[in-house]
């Protein structure tokens, strides 16, 4: 009996000290259908969304992504929102994704869109896209401003997209 109350109270205080370990919890990666990636892509509001296209298996994506958390940090507190939209597989996302955002302990909205057919809804983000990874959604719709790069990108292109063409 003591030895169980001695435990639970490890575990408890372990708990509250916001320890991690194993009961750590997981980071929130929402699997989404088109419909609610849609809700950004139309949204009225003046937010300025960067939708950034990637994979946990497409190197180049892989090698961006602090860029995009530097930029999220960066305007934190300023109408401008970073979504990390994985095109990973649904099945994946325990394996490969949560693992992933873990490791690199991502702060950006990570979401994993959940929609294999590919040619049905590309031309959602830009009717020029080939389908090639990374690529990049720079918008608001408030300002009917819309920007779209099918390529990697460094913090200075980062910067000068935001600069030239959304005036951030």
């Amino acid at each position: 009996m003591l030895r169980k109350s001695l435990l639970l109270c490890l575990f408890l205080a372990f708990w509250f000290a916001g320890g991690t370990s194993v009961f750590a919890q997981s980071p929130s990666v929402p699997v989404i259908k088109l419909p609610q990636l849609q809700k950004y892509l139309q949204s009225p509001s003046d937010t300025t969304y960067i939708i950034n296209l990637w994979a946990t298996w497409c190197k180049p994506c892989v090698e961006e992504i602090p860029h995009f958390e530097a930029l999220q940090k960066q305007y934190a507190g300023k109408p401008v929102k970073v979504l990390l939209v994985s095109l990973d597989f649904a099945k994946d996302l325990d394996k490969k994704v949560i693992p992933f955002v873990q490791k690199r302990q991502l702060k950006s909205t990570v979401l994993l869109l959940d929609e294999p057919d590919y040619n049905s809804w590309i031309d959602a983000f830009d009717p020029a896209w080939s389908g090639a990874l990374p690529a990049t959604l720079f918008l608001n719709n408030a300002k009917q401003q819309r920007f779209f790069v099918e390529k990697p990108l460094t913090p200075a292109l980062l910067q000068e997209y935001l600069s030239t063409k959304f005036s951030l």
